[in-house]
C-alpha cells in the first residue's frame, strides 16, 4: 500500500509570506472598495489601471501582469480566494522558506498574465477580434500553487468538499481539466490564464533555486553593490596615492582599496571585506 498521510481541513498558522499576501490583497480590497464608495475622481479609472487588459499591456501598461492580482470585485470572489490562499500557501510555507513560496507565487501570478496577454495576441493574428476583457483577482496564483503541490506532495490525501478523499496530484489534475474545458467557453480568458499559471508554477520548481528567487535577487543586489563600493575605494585610494606622491610621501593600498601598513602584512583577500 503506498505511503501517504492525510491533510486534515485546519487553516495552517497566519504568519510568514502567506501572511503577506493575504494582508496586501484585503488592504487593496478596501481601498478599491473606499475610493469606489467615496466616488473619489479618478476611481474608477483604477480597476482599469491595474487590472489587467491585454491590449492596454502591448500599449505599455507593463505593471497590469502583476497588479491585476490585487484587484478584487467581488465580496465573496475575494473570501473565496484569499481562504483558498490562506490554506495552499500556509501548506507550502509550513514545507519552504517564505522567500520561496512569495516568488513561487508571483512567478504564477505573472505567468497566468502572461499567457493572457499571449492568448490575445494569437486571437488578434487569426482574426479572432479579442475584445476589452479586464483579468482580475489571483486564481492564477493560486492555480500555481496548487500545481506545485500535486508535484511535490502528489500522494498526500485532501478533503474534497469536506467529504472526499483525494490526492494532491489527482486534484491538480481535476483543476487543469476543468480549466481546459473551459477554455472553449466565454471565459477563455480566464482559463489561459489558470493554465499559464500552472505552466508558470512548473518552470519555477524546475529553475528556480531552492531558497526562493527572491533569495538569490537580493543575494545578488548586496553583492553588485559590494562591488560597486570596493570599485569606489579603490578609485579613492588611487587618488589619494597620487595625492600623496605629489607631498613626496608614498603610500600604498591593496587590491580592496585599504591602506597598506609598512610595518605589517597586509590583510590577505579572504578576510571579512571580500
Amino acid at each position: 500500500m503506498p505511503g501517504y498521510r492525510t491533510a486534515q481541513f485546519a487553516f495552517p498558522e497566519f504568519s510568514g509570506a502567506t501572511r503577506k499576501l493575504i494582508l496586501w490583497n484585503v488592504a487593496a480590497y478596501f481601498v478599491l472598495l473606499l475610493a469606489g464608495t467615496l466616488r473619489l475622481p479618478g476611481s474608477g479609472l483604477l480597476v482599469g489601471l491595474l487590472g489587467l487588459t491585454p491590449p492596454y499591456v502591448l500599449h505599455g501598461m507593463l505593471w497590469q501582469p502583476l497588479t491585476y492580482s490585487f484587484v478584487h470585485l467581488s465580496l465573496l470572489g475575494t473570501v473565496l480566494e484569499l481562504l483558498s490562499l490562506w490554506f495552499i500557501a500556509g501548506f507550502l510555507e509550513s514545507f519552504h522558506p517564505g522567500n520561496w513560496v512569495m516568488g513561487l507565487y508571483a512567478a504564477s501570478v505573472i505567468g497566468a498574465g502572461l499567457t493572457a496577454v499571449a492568448i490575445y495576441g494569437v486571437e488578434l493574428l487569426l482574426g479572432a477580434g479579442g475584445g476589452l476583457s479586464i483579468l482580475t483577482g489571483c486564481m492564477g496564483g493560486i492555480f500555481g500553487l496548487i500545481t506545485a503541490i500535486g508535484i511535490l506532495y502528489g500522494e498526500m490525501e485532501f478533503q474534497l468538499f469536506f467529504v472526499l478523499g483525494i490526492k494532491a496530484k489527482y486534484l491538480a489534475i481535476l483543476y487543469g481539466l476543468i480549466a481546459l474545458a473551459e477554455t472553449f467557453g466565454s471565459q477563455r480568458l480566464y482559463a489561459f490564464a489558470q493554465l499559464g499559471g500552472a505552466l508558470a508554477a512548473f518552470l519555477y520548481l524546475k529553475l528556480a533555486p531552492r531558497r526562493g528567487l527572491f533569495f538569490n535577487l537580493s543575494e545578488a543586489w548586496y553583492g553588485l553593490c559590494n562591488r560597486y563600493y570596493r570599485w569606489k575605494r579603490r578609485r579613492a585610494a588611487s587618488r589619494f596615492e597620487v595625492y600623496m606622491r605629489k607631498q613626496g610621501r608614498t603610500v600604498r593600498f591593496d587590491s580592496q582599496g585599504r591602506l597598506i601598513d609598512d610595518e605589517q602584512e597586509p590583510l590577505d583577500d579572504r578576510s571579512r571585506w571580500n
